[in-house]
C-alpha cells in the first residue's frame, strides 16, 4: 500500500517532467534576471487561485544570489507576511543537506561512503545477518538496503524516538534482496547519518552546525525542531479542510532529523545552493571537500522509469539526478502531507539553482514554480501550465493512495453486533511495533500504542472489526479510519488483532500476551 508520507518516493512516481527544452539559448545572467518578474507574478497569481497561504523562493546563478523573496502569509487568517527570512520546515530537502554534511566528514578522512554501518554503530542490526554485516553508508543514502519503502515511519508516528526506531529496524522484513532495488527509507538514511556522526565524534545536530550551518552563516537553519518553534518569523503548516487552508497540525521530525528534520529559509538556502554549484566552495573558501561532494551527485540507483516518454529517474546520495534534453538536473522534493512542501532544483552546467518553499500541502506548487522558472529562463517564455500539471499529479497520487485503503466511513450493508467487549480487552504484542493495549472505558474500546501509550477510541464497525483514526505524517492528516480486526477463539477470547494501517508490509498482527 502506498502511504502518505515524507516525499521523494512520491517524486519518483511523478517526476517525468522538467522544463528544459530543445533549441535553448545560452543561460545568461540577463535571461535569469528577466525571468524573475514573470515568476513573481505567477507565484502571486497561484496563491490567489489556490488559497495556499504562503511561499518563498531563492534563486542563485554563477555564485551570486539573484533573488530571494516571500509571498503571502505565514499563517492563514493572520496578517504576518512571508519574507525572505521566514523559516520553513524542509522535510526531505533535509537529505541533500545531510549528505553535504557527511561529505565534509568524508573529506576529513573520518568516514567513507563505503564504510560498513556496524563498524560505526556497533549493535545496529537488520533482519538478515549478511545485510547487517555488509550494509554501508552508501547503501542507505541511495535507498538500496532492501528495507521496504518508508521503513520506520510508522514507528515514529506512534511515538518512538530515533534510537528506538533504529533498534527496531532489525524486526523489519525486507522488501527486496540487498542492493537489488530502490526503496525510499527515511530511517535507513538516518542510520547512515548517525554512523557518520559517530565517526566524527559529535551528535548529528551539532555536526550539522559545525560542518555546514556555521561555516556558511546559515544562522536561521537548524536540525532541531525546538529551534524552529523558537523562531518568531516561521511559517506554520496548513492542510485544506472544508474549502479553507488551516494550520491544524505540527510536525516534529527530530527522530528522522537527517532525513526530514531541517528548518531553514530562503536566505540561508541560497548560500547552500551556491556551495553545491561551486564544488563545495563558498566565499572563496573550500567548505566541503569537492571530491566527496561530487559523489553525492553521481547516480547510484534507478529510482523510477516511465515508458511513455522513456524518462528515467536516478538517485545519487541524497539527490535525485536526471538528464533532460541534454541538461543534468539535481533535484529533491520535500513534503509533510500534514502541511508543508519544498523543492530544490539545480542545473549544474549553468550554475543555476532555485528553491521554493510552501506552507500548504498536498500540492505540487514547488515543482510547478521551479519548472516554470526553468522554462522562462531557457525558453524565454512560459508555454506550459506547470501549476495545473503538478497539482493534477498530486491529486492523482492522493486519490490512488486513498483508493488503496479500506473505506471504513461506509457502514456495512448488514452489520453484526460485537461480542462482549471483555472478549477483546488485554495486551497484544508485536516485535516491531511493541504492545497494543485494548481497554474498555464507559462501554467503548480504547486502543493504546507506542511508548507513550497514545490513546485512540475504537468505534465498532462490524462483528469483530473496530476502527480508529491514526495520527501522524503517514496518515496524511486525512482523518480516515483504519480497521482493527480481532480473531476470536472458540472460548470467546480474542487471541490476535490486525491493525490495518500498521499492516502494509504484513507486520501489523499483534498476538495476545498470556498472563
Amino acid at each position: 500500500m502506498l502511504r502518505l508520507g515524507c516525499f521523494a518516493v512520491i517524486y519518483v512516481f511523478l517526476s517525468s517532467a522538467c522544463a528544459a527544452h530543445a533549441a535553448e539559448p545560452p543561460l545568461t545572467r540577463e535571461r535569469v534576471k528577466a525571468a524573475v518578474p514573470a515568476l513573481e507574478k505567477l507565484i502571486n497569481d497561484t496563491l490567489s487561485a489556490t488559497g495556499v497561504p504562503g511561499m518563498a523562493i531563492a534563486i542563485v546563478h554563477e555564485g551570486e544570489v539573484i533573488h530571494v523573496g516571500g509571498y503571502g502569509v505565514r499563517e492563514a487568517g493572520k496578517p504576518a507576511k512571508v519574507n525572505s527570512e521566514t523559516v520553513f520546515l524542509m522535510a526531505s530537502v533535509s537529505k541533500p543537506l545531510a549528505t553535504t554534511v557527511i561529505s565534509s566528514v568524508v573529506g576529513d578522512g573520518k568516514v567513507d561512503w563505503d564504510d560498513r554501518v556496524t563498524d560505526r554503530l556497533p549493535g545496529f542490526q537488520m533482519s538478515n545477518p549478511y545485510v547487517t554485516r555488509e550494509v554501508t553508508l552508501r547503501d542507505f543514502l541511495c535507498h538500496r538496503s532492501g528495507l521496504p519503502s518508508q521503513a520506520g515511519d510508522l514507528l515514529e508516528d506512534i511515538g518512538y524516538d530515533r534510537a528506538a526506531i533504529l533498534h527496531r529496524l532489525r524486526f523489519e522484513k525486507p522488501a527486496s534482496s540487498f542492493r537489488s532495488a530502490y526503496a525510499y527509507t527515511n530511517f535507513g538514511f538516518t542510520a547512515a547519518a548517525e554512523a557518520a556522526a559517530r565517526a566524527a565524534g559529535q551528535p548529528w545536530e551539532e555536526l550539522c552546525e559545525t560542518k555546514l550551518y556555521k561555516p556558511l552563516g546559515m544562522s536561521s537553519t537548524s536540525s532541531r525542531y525546538a529551534d524552529f518553534v523558537k523562531r518568531d518569523n516561521r511559517a506554520l503548516i496548513h492542510v485544506k479542510r472544508d474549502g479553507t487552508w488551516q494550520p491544524r497540525f505540527t510536525r516534529d521530525a527530530d527522530a528522522q532529523a537527517p532525513a526530514g528534520g531541517v528548518s531553514s529559509n530562503a536566505v540561508d538556502m541560497a548560500k547552500w545552493m551556491i556551495l553545491q554549484l561551486d564544488e563545495g566552495k563558498f566565499g572563496g573558501k573550500q567548505i566541503v571537500d569537492a571530491k566527496a561532494l561530487a559523489e553525492t551527485h553521481r547516480p547510484q540507483m534507478i529510482s523510477g522509469f516511465q515508458a511513455a516518454d522513456n524518462h528515467v529517474s536516478l538517485y545519487g546520495l541524497g539527490w535525485g539526478v536526471s538528464n533532460t534534453k541534454g541538461r543534468v538536473i539535481w533535484r529533491h522534493s520535500g513534503a509533510f502531507f500534514i502541511g508543508e512542501r519544498t523543492e530544490v532544483a539545480l542545473l549544474p552546467a549553468g550554475k543555476l539553482g532555485i528553491i521554493t518553499f510552501s506552507n500548504g500541502a498536498p500540492t505540487g506548487l514547488p515543482e510547478a514554480i521551479n519548472d516554470s522558472f526553468f522554462e522562462l529562463v531557457l525558453n524565454g517564455e512560459l508555454k506550459s501550465d506547470w501549476v495545473k500539471i503538478w497539482n493534477g499529479r498530486f491529486d492523482q497520487l492522493v486519490a490512488m493512495m486513498v483508493g488503496q485503503t479500506t473505506d471504513f466511513t461506509r457502514k456495512p450493508a448488514e452489520q453484526s453486533p460485537a461480542q462482549k467487549l471483555k472478549s477483546y480487552t488485554g495486551t497484544y504484542t508485536n516485535d516491531y511495533f511493541g504492545d497494543a493495549q485494548i481497554s474498555e472505558s464507559e462501554g467503548k474500546l480504547i486502543l493504546k500504542l507506542g511508548p507513550k501509550k497514545l490513546a485512540f477510541p475504537m468505534p465498532h464497525y462490524n462483528r469483530d472489526v473496530f476502527t480508529y483514526v491514526p495520527e501522524g505524517e503517514s496518515s496524511g492528516g486525512l482523518g480516515r479510519p483504519s480497521g482493527v480486526t480481532f480473531t476470536v477463539a472458540a472460548d470467546g477470547q480474542a487471541m490476535q488483532v490486525v491493525i490495518e494501517n500498521l499492516n502494509e508490509t504484513g507486520q501489523g498482527t499483534f498476538v495476545r500476551k498470556q498472563k
